[in-house]
């Protein structure tokens, strides 16, 4: 006998995870909820997970990295507190779904991978999904996009020991940074806001889990 056939996740799904896993978990901003109900997760992860595409947890996407869960990617975006006519850098494209969420919130998303895999497939993946105001290159994302910068908002999607200094120093005045730092296997989240004065300021978000981030200003590969 047939086992029972499984079919691809829905947009009843996505709106399911929208409201119980982000709006019923802290996630109050209109814009960032209208976004993440927008972009198809299930697109985003390889085949053998698209059925578990609107869990909110993490997936394996190749090259030893994960998707971020549901609820980390909108929390991150709601620090960021991104507006329509704003730059973004996303640190970490992984399979491209923060950025693809991102576009939908600025003017302009420049994603860096250091995987050049993962990037390249993320680039095809986001053209051909639509999202044109999408820039992807592979890179060292500690040291931020200097030819591109100043960014009104960077969100990183790894771990560092410490927070950048080039992701600082490529903050516009008002610009906000989102980072997690501390230990490999767990850090704290952190907002780094500079004001128009030049002054930074920097809020705890609170206990995350991320992959290291790798570069001058992170990990090394062999810690």
């Amino acid at each position: 006998m047939a086992g029972p056939e499984l079919t691809r996740p829905t947009g009843r799904e996505r709106a399911r995870m929208v409201e119980h896993d982000l709006a019923g978990r802290g996630v109050t901003d209109r814009r960032v909820l209208d976004a993440m109900a927008a972009v198809p997760r299930e697109a985003f992860v390889p085949t053998p997970h698209e059925l578990l595409a609107y869990e909110d947890r993490p997936l394996p996407i190749g090259s030893g990295q994960t998707i971020s869960q549901p609820l980390i990617v909108a929390l991150m975006l709601q620090a960021a507190a991104p507006a329509p006519h704003e730059r973004l850098l996303d640190v970490g494209t992984g399979s491209g779904y923060a950025a693809a969420v991102a576009s939908l919130l600025v003017a302009h998303v420049f994603s860096i991978e250091r995987h050049a895999e993962l990037a390249e497939e993320a680039a095809d993946r986001l053209r051909h999904m639509g999202y044109r105001n999408v820039t992807v290159r592979v890179g060292d994302g500690t040291l931020g996009w200097p030819e591109a910068a100043p960014f009104d908002a960077i969100v990183v999607a790894a771990g560092s020991p410490e927070v950048p200094a080039p992701l600082i120093e490529q903050l516009a005045p008002g610009g906000r940074l989102i980072v997690p730092v501390g230990p490999r296997s767990d850090q704290r989240l952190f907002r780094y806001v500079r004001d128009f004065g030049g002054r930074v300021s920097r809020d705890d978000l609170g206990p995350v889990a991320f992959v290291p981030l790798i570069g001058a200003y992170g990990w090394s590969r062999g810690e």
